[in-house]
């Protein structure tokens, strides 16, 4: 994953382990739901291995919601990091609640993520760290 592709945990965790601020929007209050990409590529697999008259679609992600702010405050204590939290405008478009309904793909693919956000966050950081080192880590559960 690059540093710089975009996503929130990823700015959140680079921004951290470099010392900048963490850039928020709006309150920060807006939730989101985590899943961690061995979850996501487990229910993918199980999918595609369903019957081929199976259709969807298939919700597949974590129920679990986070504010983007407690999200943030999680990265800073978990980098150590003494990164200010930075407040910027809500773009007009930004969804307040983001959560995924996994119901079909509880009962239809046996499914449902296995990596709390705190895991999944440790080993993330220390992919990004070791990338950012030049000594690259491989994130895996």
């Amino acid at each position: 994953m690059h540093p710089n592709d975009g996503r929130v945990v990823s700015n959140f965790v680079v921004q951290a382990l470099q010392g900048e601020p963490i850039t928020i929007y709006g309150d920060g209050n807006q939730t989101r739901s985590f899943c961690y990409v061995d979850d996501l590529v487990d229910g993918l697999m199980r999918l595609m291995g369903t019957a081929a008259d199976f259709t969807g679609p298939v919700n597949l992600g974590n129920p679990g919601e986070f504010t983007i702010r407690r999200l943030a405050e999680m990265v800073i204590d978990m980098t150590g990091s003494k990164s200010k939290l930075v407040a910027k405008p809500l773009p007009a478009d930004d969804p307040r609640q983001r959560q995924p309904n996994i119901a079909l793909a509880k009962r239809a693919l046996g499914w449902e993520p296995r990596i709390p956000l705190e895991d999944g966050l440790k080993l993330t950081i220390a992919y990004f760290d070791g990338l950012l080192r030049g000594t690259s880590v491989e994130a895996t559960t």
